[in-house]
């Protein structure tokens, strides 16, 4: 049910929207700001799910705007600078609900758009389409005839085409598909926006890349640590740029759409478990501003992290969880080491690891990759380890994008030799 309001309501909250947006200083064009003040968000989050965490067993509660108070609050969140979650699944084997698709907030889209750099003209392709409404925004900066668009989930791509064909875009591509392969029939790209988190950059976003064209993609690795990477195609097969001086994240793609995501459990095996003391705290995995970048560096293929917590014996007392403000914590909030679900689509302060870059190029690994102190992107799921060189940049070769289990420039790349 699509919930009627007036012009004169949404384009005075679409204004106030963007007002807010320049106000914090994520806004500089005003092309984006027309953007944001002609698009009326709500057509694009008609409903949304808020989190109900019980312990372990996280569930989520659907919201949809029926009477006056639920309406209000509902054009509350959504012309604000709020992420709203717009599609849940079940955690595999998990008992517990996944957040899977959300509306990202609209300062961090548009601080990414302004980061494309685009001009008139210029042919875009999106990963990561859910609810339409960034597919809007470019239909309205650079005409729905240069937008490309694809998500995994056919239900999202339905929905999406239906809002944006009411609002009068007629997109040139949507598409139900493993974004991973990209759009070979259109290409090359001039940009190329993911809104989803990746191991890797895949080898076929490359090579769609038009010479010079600039990529921006989150690049994470295995204890989910990482940072939006810009990435210009500078060679044949090669992208190079560099982590950018702000921080935001997505959630990991999929590569299959349905009611469940993730993986069942690992089965525990029969061998002796091998243990070993360290001075490190183990929260540092969960928090702390560098170190789990640096560290899943260094992981072991097929290793993931998983932490336990003991109950307590009978008849004594618990200590107290941690307040809010301090518990440890990742760019993605507060975050429980029993229940790694996925977050949704945030921005944050906290200063990502900027001071290094990244190349890639579109064939095969060859060897070991070079790598800086300073931390970097990992290569692909996990990356081997990195060897000092002490050059601020890295140098990889993405070879085929495995598959899972189910105006601000950025700043000038550096480069690093690599490795034999």
């Amino acid at each position: 049910m699509r919930v009627t309001v007036p012009e004169s309501t949404w384009r005075e909250l679409a204004r106030r929207l963007a007002e807010d947006i320049d106000a914090v200083g994520k806004m500089h064009t005003p092309e984006w700001r027309a953007a944001v003040q002609e698009i009326p968000r709500h057509v694009f989050v008609p409903r949304y799910y808020t989190d109900d965490q019980q312990g372990r067993s996280r569930r989520w509660t659907l919201h949809e705007p029926k009477d006056p108070d639920s309406v209000r609050r509902w054009l509350e969140l959504v012309y604000s600078r709020t992420t709203l979650v717009t599609q849940v699944a079940n955690f595999a084997d998990r008992g517990t609900q996944a957040a899977v698709s959300s509306a990202t907030k609209p300062d961090l889209m548009i601080r990414m758009l302004e980061t494309l750099d685009v001009t008139d003209g210029m042919r875009v392709r999106e990963i990561g389409t859910g609810t339409g409404y960034n597919a809007a925004l470019l239909s309205h900066r650079l005409g729905a005839a240069n937008v490309y668009s694809v998500d995994v989930d056919p239900h999202l791509i339905d929905n999406a085409r239906d809002r944006l064909t009411w609002l009068g875009y007629t997109v040139a591509t949507l598409a139900a598909v493993d974004g991973i392969a990209g759009l070979p029939e259109h290409a090359p790209y001039d940009r190329i926006i993911a809104t989803c988190a990746l191991f890797a950059v895949p080898a076929a976003w490359i090579n769609q890349l038009h010479p010079d064209g600039l990529a921006l993609v989150h690049i994470e690795g295995p204890l989910g640590a990482g940072n939006l990477l810009a990435l210009r195609h500078v060679a044949p097969d090669t992208v190079q740029g560099r982590f950018l001086p702000w921080w935001g994240c997505f959630m990991r793609r999929r590569a299959t759409a349905g009611p469940n995501v993730g993986t069942p459990r690992p089965r525990r095996t029969n061998a002796a478990p091998a243990t070993r003391t360290t001075a490190v705290d183990p929260a540092q995995l969960d928090g702390g501003a560098r170190f789990p970048f640096l560290a899943q560096l260094h992981l072991p293929h097929g290793v993931f992290r998983s932490m336990r917590r003991r109950e307590p014996p009978p008849g004594t007392t618990a200590p107290s969880p941690p307040s809010p403000d301090s518990a440890p914590r990742t760019g993605r909030g507060p975050r429980s080491p029993a229940n790694r679900t996925p977050k949704p689509d945030t921005v944050c302060a906290r200063p990502g690891p900027r001071r290094c870059g990244r190349t890639s190029r579109a064939h095969g690994n060859s060897g070991p990759t070079s790598a800086s102190r300073s931390g970097t992107s990992s290569g692909s799921p996990p990356p081997p380890p990195g060897t000092p060189s002490g050059s601020g940049a890295r140098t990889a070769r993405a070879g085929p994008y495995p598959s899972p289990s189910t105006s601000q420039n950025p700043l000038p790349p550096q480069r690093a030799k690599a490795s034999p």
